[in-house]
């Protein structure tokens, strides 16, 4: 009976809600309009959830009148909330397999690099949450003071060390604890490596042994010298900028992110920015903001989105049919990147991680991390590093080391094959600047990438120290009772001449690309933001992120960027910017010796 009078008592309530008359239905079509164009706006849209985009969009929504979308290309980093299903991304020691795929990844290729044998170079770029800090080796390197001193004489005014240097505190909780140079409280969890290998202690006693300084903290007063390296990793888990500042925002009400959504334009009203156009599920939609669209898309999306929305040297988009917003020349160049060799040397004793390789291991290792995040699994191995100076008269380090008690091959693409150390190194401030341009006016096109790599004399002599010095390096006694024959150059590579060619075959993109959207002065004809990261001749856009460098720092790039981030919120905020006077760095007693 009562199953009957329910199904009546519904049918009755159907039929009077059909009845609606005409007037009603008109009125209530207007106002969900009304609302669905106030659903379609918000204060500020961020494109790309990566290293950047992240840390705006739980800066922003801090604030809860303030409203933020945050659209991402790729994929979310979990699968089924579970971060232990996406192991790929969140187990240290799993690093490669993401490098290597294209799920997660833009998966972009240069030129053909014609100062290295016309090498096509592989440069992978994060596309999904978290960005690149969902794919890099961990590594937390600020790079050194005089980057930001350096970039305030570039005309990145308030961007000095003094300035940046409580943006990278703020991010951070260090787990030594803060001090003068570390953050305590800060939503970036940074550790120390645990495996105490002895290989990275062989090789920090061996960098003593040559005559290079130990360094407690290269993130602090000395960066030069050798030592522990830091790293984002958090409990035995990879801390991306998703880890550390996405999830925790995500149920704020005043907060929208939406996965696999590829923004294909930038929406103007003469020179006035008031939203994007993106595609999700094959459909294209719009959005508006009402106060700043800000671009995190990193050095090769932003430039990119710039110039299919019409901001760039005009002559070009002209030959490409896209309509000219505005004539900004700098648009895409001063492409800057780090470039880096692996030494590589066999290892005599059965103490690297090759077993660890096996399939069997693999599993065991794999099992460990799942259950308790825990073991070989918890590290990316990169545990130890250092910078020096190439020549004497360099006034701060210009030469970066990581080591790895294993062989890398082709990216991690190919399985290592014998029991072997390594070290990356690599010039720092290399003089060689290239630039991207469109391939077409398609967004699923990848744009032209030209790092114009090795192509001056100075790049070339940099990399030739790098070698030199890295072999007297792995020659002091602290390596004698592990060291094998070198595997790579191999005792054969011994001349200047052999030397540069076996950098031109085998040397290989750090995966630092930036600088492609300089911030600068207005007056500056090159530069693309202001020191507000206020895109310049148009109002209401902004770009923050690793294109906005006006030169690349010392050092890996995602804590600068980071960095960059969370001072781009206080100026998005309207707030005074924080700043640490007389902090004191470290010089080296005379630059008449190297070391």
């Amino acid at each position: 009976m009562c199953k009957i009078a329910g199904s009546l008592f519904k049918a009755h309530t159907l039929k009077n809600m059909l009845g609606v008359n005409e007037q009603q239905f008109k009125i209530s079509r207007a106002s969900s309009q009304l609302s669905s164009e106030k659903a379609n706006s918000y204060n500020y849209i961020i494109v790309g959830a990566g290293s950047a985009g992240c840390v705006l969009a739980n800066r922003l929504t801090e604030d809860s009148q303030s409203t933020v979308l945050l659209l991402e290309a790729g994929p979310k980093d979990t699968l089924l909330g579970s971060k232990r299903l996406l192991w790929k991304i969140h187990m240290p020691a799993a690093l490669t397999y993401n490098l290597c795929d294209e799920k997660y990844n833009w998966y972009y290729h240069t030129t053909p690099q014609r100062h290295m044998d016309n090498r096509v170079m592989y440069w992978p770029r994060g596309r999904v949450w978290g960005g690149s800090s969902s794919l890099n080796a961990m590594v937390y390197i600020r790079g050194h003071a005089e980057d930001y001193n350096r970039w305030s004489r570039e005309g990145a005014l308030g961007w000095d060390y003094e300035h940046c240097l409580p943006y990278f505190k703020k991010a951070q909780t260090h787990e030594l604890g803060p001090d003068q140079y570390r953050g305590g409280n800060g939503p970036l969890h940074v550790s120390r490596g645990k495996t105490n290998h002895p290989l990275h202690q062989a090789f920090l006693e061996a960098a003593q042994q040559a005559g290079y300084p130990f360094t407690d903290d290269m993130n602090g007063y000395q960066q030069e010298g050798f030592g522990w390296m830091d790293m984002t990793i958090h409990q035995g888990q990879r801390w991306s900028t998703a880890s550390a500042y996405l999830r925790p925002a995500i149920s704020r009400p005043n907060f929208s992110v939406a996965e696999k959504t590829l923004v294909t334009k930038i929406l103007f009203q003469g020179t006035k920015c008031i939203g994007v156009e993106y595609v999700k599920n094959g459909q294209r939609k719009k959005v508006f903001a009402n106060k700043d669209v800000i671009l995190s898309g990193g050095a090769i999306n932003s430039p990119q989105l710039l110039m299919l929305s019409g901001i760039g040297n005009a002559d070009d988009l002209k030959k490409l049919g896209i309509p000219v917003v505005c004539h900004l020349p700098g648009v895409g160049q001063n492409l800057q990147d780090h470039l880096e060799v692996y030494v590589q040397q066999k290892c005599t004793k059965p103490i690297t991680l090759y077993s660890a390789q096996k399939p069997i291991n693999m599993v065991r290792i794999g099992l460990e991390w799942l259950w308790k995040f825990t073991g070989e699994g918890a590290t990316a191995h990169l545990e130890s590093g250092g910078f020096i100076r190439s020549e004497p008269g360099v006034p701060h380090p210009d030469i970066q080391f990581h080591f790895l008690p294993s062989q890398v091959i082709d990216h991690g693409r190919v399985a290592s094959t014998m029991e072997a150390y390594q070290v990356h190194v690599g010039p720092m401030r290399s003089t060689s600047v290239g630039w991207l341009k469109l391939k077409s006016s398609d967004p699923n096109d990848h744009p032209i990438l030209e790092p114009n790599y090795l192509s001056t004399e100075r790049d070339i002599w940099e990399f030739r120290q790098c070698v030199k010095l890295t072999r007297e390096i792995f020659a002091q006694k602290a390596f004698e009772k592990f060291r094998g024959p070198e595997i790579q150059p191999g005792n054969h590579v011994q001349s200047d001449k052999e030397i540069d060619a076996f950098i031109r075959q085998k040397a290989d993109s750090a995966y630092h690309p930036s600088c492609t959207c300089k911030m600068g002065q207005p007056s500056d004809s090159t530069a693309v933001v202001d020191p507000q990261t206020k895109v310049i001749g148009v109002e209401n856009l902004r770009v923050v992120d690793a294109s906005i460098m006006p030169s690349v720092v010392t050092g890996n790039l995602n804590a600068p960027t980071i960095m960059i981030a969370e001072k781009a919120a206080d100026i998005i905020k309207g707030l005074p910017s924080l700043q640490e006077k007389n902090v004191p760095v470290y010089k080296p007693k005379t630059l008449e010796t190297q070391r």
